[in-house]
């Protein structure tokens, strides 16, 4: 699979009576296509895949699949207790997605080998990356089994563990060989993407691409002046609040003109204050990089 360029991971619009917005859902995945993605996740974490009812879940991954119609990878998030989420890759597989971000098992806590037997079964429908946070933490050795699961095709980066990255990193490409895909998953990567190139790892997901796609381009070719002006008041910006990762990027979304809705519980809205600051943040962004 080839991923490439910034990474798209869409939200989840919800209308005003809170169902899932389709028609808002198919827009903003054009738009993300619009600027140049190399690859949409859609009902991923910035898109509230915990929040989402099966036949949710299954929709948004219909109409994302029907708006990118093979043009990028699409990959779909599944991932809690293994029934549901064999049922998540059987319905992203039948709507035409590509593969799927496997997100960590909640509250239940096993063994390695118990844990690679999850991930077999569910790669055993589509394609599968794993994400590593939460309880999954990985040693070299653990991501080395892992990688040889038939399957399974990259390792998405949660934790932001440089010193253990490096050596899966190693491990992995010295084992399996170069094609496997490992990219940096943190909230606002772009902060962090200095550290990961010096791993050798190029590759990254973009939540400000979901709602400022020029800035995300931008950075993405070279201005290192955004990291100080946009990047690093965004970030100080998120940490006011749990959750605030997703709520950011829909508060970003309807300060663009498109209106996705609010964020499901628990998360919770910007309050006003953090509107503001977060209009602010985007208008200087955005002047920086002339639009």
């Amino acid at each position: 699979m080839n991923l490439s360029g910034v990474l798209f991971f869409p939200v989840t619009p919800f209308d005003g009576a809170g169902a899932l917005a389709e028609d808002v859902l198919a827009e903003h995945v054009r738009r993300g296509l619009a600027h140049g993605t190399g690859g949409v996740f859609v009902a991923c974490g910035t898109g509230e895949f915990s929040a989402l009812s099966h036949s949710e879940h299954a929709r948004a991954v219909r109409v994302a699949a029907e708006t990118v119609q093979g043009a990028v990878p699409l990959l779909a998030g599944a991932g809690g207790p293994l029934g549901a989420a064999l049922e998540q890759a059987r319905t992203a597989r039948e709507a035409g997605a590509d593969g799927l971000l496997l997100m960590p098992p909640y509250l239940t806590q096993g063994t390695a080998a118990g844990f690679a037997e999850y991930v077999r079964a569910i790669a055993a429908e589509l394609p599968v990356i794993i994400y590593q946070r939460g309880s999954v933490v990985l040693d070299p050795a653990a991501a080395v089994e892992l990688a040889r699961i038939p399957g399974v095709i990259g390792l998405k980066d949660g934790l932001g563990d440089i010193d253990r990255m490096q050596r899966i990193v190693l491990a992995v490409r010295r084992e399996i060989g170069p094609d496997f895909t490992f990219f940096n998953g943190l909230p606002t990567a772009e902060l962090t993407m200095p550290a990961y190139r010096g791993i050798g790892v190029d590759l990254y997901s973009s939540a400000v691409f979901a709602f400022a796609p020029e800035i995300a381009t931008a950075y993405f070719n070279g201005d290192d002046r955004l990291l100080t002006e946009f990047y690093a008041p965004l970030v100080e910006l998120r940490s006011k609040a749990p959750g605030y990762a997703v709520a950011l990027v829909k508060a970003g979304l309807r300060l663009r003109g498109l209106d996705v809705g609010p964020v499901r519980a628990p998360l919770t809205d910007l309050t006003p204050e953090h509107l503001a600051e977060l209009d602010a943040i985007l208008k200087n962004g955005l002047a920086l990089v002339g639009a």
